[in-house]
């Protein structure tokens, strides 16, 4: 299998630290949130997470539309993660992420279908199936 894309990024100084892609678009400072007692002000991985699982997810969505009857427009779907970390019991950490998905112009029934496909082809999904609990709502608008 060929790579289609990939990229790098170089992270300094862990969650009180710095991020910067090779290209530098992506160059900004972390913080640990005031919720795990950081002094926060600066963005932190887990919203960097939901950012790309969110983005990526809405193009999935896209992409299952390409070729069939109910395609969408970009602006048409809504897509809200939400990542949480909680303790796993062992001295680490686990993820959980929850999907809100809106889909506007489509019936519940065909929404549903769509956002299923859509999971099994996102390339976050995939990488997290088995490993991270996602639980997604789907709402028809």
């Amino acid at each position: 299998m060929s790579t289609l894309y990939s990229t790098k990024v170089t992270a300094v100084g862990g969650r009180s630290g710095t991020i910067r892609s090779e290209d530098g678009l992506l160059d900004l400072q972390l913080a640990l949130p005031t919720a795990l007692g950081g002094k926060g002000g600066a963005t932190n991985p887990e919203q960097l997470f939901a950012a790309g699982y969110a983005a990526c997810f809405e193009n999935a969505v896209i992409h299952v539309t390409r070729g069939k009857a109910e395609k969408v427009k970009d602006d048409d779907i809504v897509v809200v993660a939400e990542v949480g970390m909680s303790p796993n019991g062992q001295g680490g950490f686990a993820l959980s992420v929850a999907l809100d998905v809106t889909i506007t112009g489509l019936d519940q029934v065909t929404a549903e279908a769509i956002v299923a496909a859509a999971h099994e082809v996102c390339p976050y999904s995939n990488a997290v199936k088995g490993n991270i609990d996602v639980v997604i709502t789907v709402t028809a608008d």
